[in-house]
């Protein structure tokens, strides 16, 4: 198996990545700059464009991929999409990965699908990591992404050399379990924004200095990574995205499909998916996360000056 392997080195690991986005493509950059041979598929080549005038290779399939590297990773859109390009039988990565290759999915997906996964690898002989990370654009360019980690905990130990170029690893359990703690982590996120953005509104109604305000509340128990990411590009009106609404609403379906299944109810879970869907209703769900501030402006009448 894979984990008995030699250790992992750009001298002699070659790196596959699936998946060039805001997020992959700076994860890619960091691999690219490490020294690794890296070899990159996207389905759209121009957004792979910028790493193969770093170096990196380019694939024409997954599965073509798969057959150049001894390790994969992947970060694309949907649940589907993860089992299009790592699962299809002729033109997934899994098909032409070999014996003792190891599978690391980095896309936010459902934990189902990390186990699924991980038993089609190990039936190759092959081993499945599931990756999730959160910190965003800025996360993914500054290499300090967390990273929760699901899977044998002895080849999340042999990938810590790659996981450290782009952030914290955190073990979380067996498969599926990092994809259960990146839910986790987008629930509190989801409530946290509409705190973040509700706060703002009612800080503009009562009349306040609303920058002199956050500036106020940062340093307090209020303080928190939403406020100092979101808090200027809210008063701006930046809603570049750093994480697009439309992969928050996908996200949070997860989570309220698997808490259906666990029979738990997470009401603030529920009422941040609902205010989440009324972007994307609006066509905003290509605006990154604290584009939130948009549907309280719309809910209550009012337009924070800029």
């Amino acid at each position: 198996m894979a984990t008995s392997a030699e250790p992992i080195n750009p001298s002699t690991t070659r790196l596959g990545w699936i998946g060039t986005g805001v997020m992959g493509r700076s994860m890619c950059a960091h691999l690219i700059k490490a020294g690794y041979t890296l070899t990159v598929f996207n389905r759209t080549l121009s957004k792979a464009q910028p790493l193969v005038d770093m170096g990196a290779r380019l694939a024409q399939t997954p599965h073509d991929l798969a057959a150049q590297s001894d390790i994969v990773f992947s970060i694309v859109g949907y649940p589907s999409d993860v089992h299009q390009v790592l699962l299809d039988p002729t033109t997934g990565a899994l098909s032409g990965l070999r014996p003792g290759g190891i599978l690391v999915d980095m896309t936010t997906s459902e934990p189902s699908l990390a186990v699924e996964i991980s038993a089609a690898a190990s039936s190759k002989n092959c081993s499945s990591i599931d990756a999730p990370v959160s910190g965003g654009d800025r996360g993914a360019k500054n290499g300090t992404l967390a990273i929760f980690a699901g899977g044998d905990e002895a080849v999340v130990d042999r990938l810590n050399p790659v996981f450290t170029l782009m952030g914290k690893v955190n073990y979380m359990g067996p498969s599926g379990k990092g994809q259960s703690a990146k839910l986790a982590n987008q629930i509190t996120i989801a409530s946290t924004m509409v705190g973040l953005v509700e706060g703002i509104v009612y800080a503009h109604k009562a009349g306040l200095d609303v920058p002199a305000f956050l500036d106020a509340i940062s340093t307090g128990a209020a303080g928190s990574k939403s406020l100092e990411f979101h808090g200027s590009r809210i008063l701006k009106r930046d809603f570049e995205p750093g994480f697009f609404v439309n992969h928050l609403v996908k996200d949070l379906g997860i989570c309220l499909k698997e808490c259906q299944s666990m029979g738990l109810g997470l009401p603030g879970l529920a009422l941040a998916q609902q205010l989440y869907l009324s972007l994307k209703a609006h066509g905003e769900g290509n605006l990154g996360t604290q584009a939130l501030i948009l549907a309280l402006e719309r809910l209550n009448n009012v337009t924070l000056s800029s």
